[in-house]
């Protein structure tokens, strides 16, 4: 039961979704009809900002570890996100297959932990906080969404709580073994309930994560900032790009009202109950952009489009590429 019932779960949301749902609200001839309609600069321009959006996945390990170049970023990016499009885990799946890679080619251990943990921390900040920021904008042109505003509550209550723990933390490194050892302990408190083993680290592990981790903020923090944001940003252009071309205007959904469907959805589309929040995120979309005022056929073929375009991409470039991922050769980096 344990082990099929998430995937039972996600397979009846996604047959919900598209056997039910999206049919419901508009009929797949007309959103087929709607797709045939595009002219070839609109499909330039879909592909575009598709090959942006694919190549900005790569600078963020490319500056948390500058000795891996674009290439490699290039490859361990789209390999470890085709991963969690189509494994169960999300983001675990991300990181263990990134953390494989990196070794492969000669990473020392903390410096991966490190450079993964960081990436993944500012990845979250960002998730969690453009749903407040959507809310932000939402009200300044006098607009309210209920879903949205307890969202964005929520998200920065998850924003603000870790965040404050890690920088206190990161202050002092007798308060940082301090931490790593509670954080321990209740880890531990956990797994038992589980029937799992304690974890193999303290707090002074966490201090020496804690040393190197400053030191790579140290150096690049807004850098890692920016290309974070850049890459977040383009998957926005995207779903933007899709609906200008599918025929909503921005005189029924406006760009913010587009930002705060996308930044609500793709914050819940996050919970790994199907891989890559499908069915979760085209409904979601969906229900919020129509709710907004575009039009139904519309809404669902650029919902549809923008789902293939930041999909499809990644998982068959991701599968290219991680079928020939070690024939890089391997980087001589002395084992920290």
């Amino acid at each position: 039961m344990r082990r099929f019932l998430v995937p039972a779960i996600g397979l009846a949301i996604v047959a919900f979704t598209f056997l039910y749902v999206l049919p419901r609200v508009a009929d797949y001839g007309a959103v087929w009809d709607a797709l045939q309609s595009l002219s070839p600069w609109q499909l330039a321009l879909l592909g575009a900002v598709t090959v942006v959006n694919v190549l900005t996945y790569a600078p963020p390990y490319q500056v948390a570890l500058p000795r891996l170049g674009f290439r490699r970023a290039l490859v361990v990016s789209q390999t470890a996100s085709a991963a969690s499009y189509v494994a169960p885990g999300g983001a675990a799946a991300t990181t263990a297959l990134s953390y494989a890679m990196l070794r492969g080619w000669n990473f020392a251990r903390r410096q991966i932990a490190v450079a993964l943990a960081v990436i993944a921390a500012f990845n979250q900040i960002v998730l969690l906080s453009a749903p407040a920021l959507a809310l932000l904008l939402l009200t300044l042109i006098g607009e309210r969404n209920a879903l949205l505003q307890t969202v964005a509550i929520v998200g920065l209550v998850l924003v603000v709580l870790p965040v404050s723990a890690f920088v206190l933390a990161l202050a002092s490194r007798s308060l940082a073994v301090r931490v790593g050892d509670l954080a321990a302990r209740l880890t531990n408190r956990v797994l038992a309930i589980v029937r799992r083993g304690p974890v193999g680290w303290n707090g002074l592990i966490f201090a020496a994560f804690r040393d190197d981790a400053l030191t790579l903020l140290r150096r690049r923090a807004w850098l890692l900032a920016l290309v974070t944001i850049a890459g977040h940003a383009t998957v926005f252009l995207v779903l933007l790009a899709a609906l200008r071309t599918l025929g909503v205007p921005a005189t029924a959904v406006s760009g913010v009202e587009v930002f705060a469907a996308w930044s609500l959805v793709r914050l819940l589309g996050a919970i790994p109950i199907t891989p890559g929040g499908i069915g979760i995120v085209e409904l979601g979309l969906t229900g919020v952009l129509t709710e907004f005022g575009g039009d139904d056929a519309a809404v669902v073929a650029a919902v549809l489009l923008y789902r293939v375009l930041t999909l499809v991409p990644t998982i068959v470039l991701g599968a290219v590429l991680g079928l020939t991922w070690r024939k890089s050769t391997r980087i001589e980096i002395p084992e920290a």
